[in-house]
């Protein structure tokens, strides 16, 4: 197949691209920097590059390109685009990456239609961010949780776009739980280890995890497969922050995390913090094994940790 990566050289198209080529796929990969052009190039893809805010620019990549299908993997949340992590404030730190996910989910669907392309994959998001109530751990058929009248908000809403309007064509959206690999988590662990993120309360709230190559993996089947619908790319084990935290802490060869309490919290960094560690709803990726014959190299973050960090 003839596959269009927009935001290939992001940290998951990184390694989404080499496995589309391993495959036998023909792919082109986006990035908004000549720079990178090289880069994409050496992995397999045909690079091009294209500003996912302009029209234009998406109209003329996709219809060069010709595909058979569209993975929209546009973000801007690298220090170069964002600046540093701001989670106090994550409509600040992610209003570049709303925008794609809201303004560039509807260029790239626009584009699609204008060239025939029949199939659209998309970047979702399933980590802490279920619905609030009942248990743990959330399937596709429950809610997500769009946090109404905190900083996160603008967020949760455009991810929301990004369902609806894809869902919409037909298309698949693959909701990623927190990423970890190379480069994923390099900031965290920086804070870790200088102990500077901390277990807010008892840490009950849970998150799910996914290796970047098991990402990569799952968003090659939706394509080949031609999934429609919502699936869940995450690990077997979602877990809460009284226990990831610290094993993560371990593998980084850091310190204990300290535990602060939930007011201080609140102060220091913001409802969306306080909310993922005390409240988080983690996921269930059986629908994705099940419908997708996806299997995980990495089916814990625990292990995954150790790896990474070895």
């Amino acid at each position: 197949m003839r596959v269009f990566v927009a935001g290939g050289s992001g940290v998951l198209g990184r390694r989404l691209v080499p496995q589309l080529v391993a495959r036998g796929h023909q792919v082109t990969a986006t990035t908004t920097s000549a720079a990178k052009l090289d880069a994409l190039e050496k992995l397999g893809a045909e690079a091009v590059v294209m500003d996912g805010l302009d029209a234009a620019s998406v109209g003329e990549a996709v219809a060069a390109a010709r595909p058979d299908a569209v993975v929209h993997q546009m973000t801007a949340i690298s220090v170069t685009h964002a600046g540093k992590p701001d989670i106090k404030h994550p409509d600040r730190w992610f209003a570049i990456t709303n925008r794609l996910r809201t303004e560039g989910t509807d260029h790239l669907l626009a584009a699609a239609e204008a060239t025939g392309v029949p199939h659209v994959v998309a970047q979702g998001y399933a980590s802490w961010n279920g619905i609030r109530e009942g248990g743990w751990v959330k399937t596709e058929d429950d809610p997500l949780d769009l946090l109404e009248g905190t900083a996160a908000q603008a967020g949760m809403e455009a991810m929301r776009h990004v369902e609806e309007a894809v869902l919409k064509t037909g298309g698949a959206v693959l909701r990623y739980g927190a990423f970890y690999g190379p480069g994923a988590i390099d900031d965290q662990v920086e804070l870790v280890r200088k102990r500077q993120y901390p277990l807010v309360g008892r840490g009950t709230g849970y998150s799910s995890w996914i290796h970047l190559d098991d990402a990569a993996s799952a968003t090659v089947l939706a394509v080949e497969r031609k999934a429609r619908g919502v699936f869940n790319i995450v690990d077997d084990e979602p877990a809460p922050a009284s226990e990831w935290l610290p094993h993560l802490a371990a593998c980084a060869g850091a310190k204990r995390p300290i535990r602060v309490p939930v007011w201080l919290a609140r102060l220091l960094a913001g409802d969306q913090a306080v909310i993922m560690m005390t409240e988080g709803r983690g996921f269930s990726n059986a629908k994705a094994k099940r419908e997708l014959g996806w299997e995980l190299r990495h089916p814990s973050w625990r292990q995954g940790f150790e790896e990474e960090l070895a």
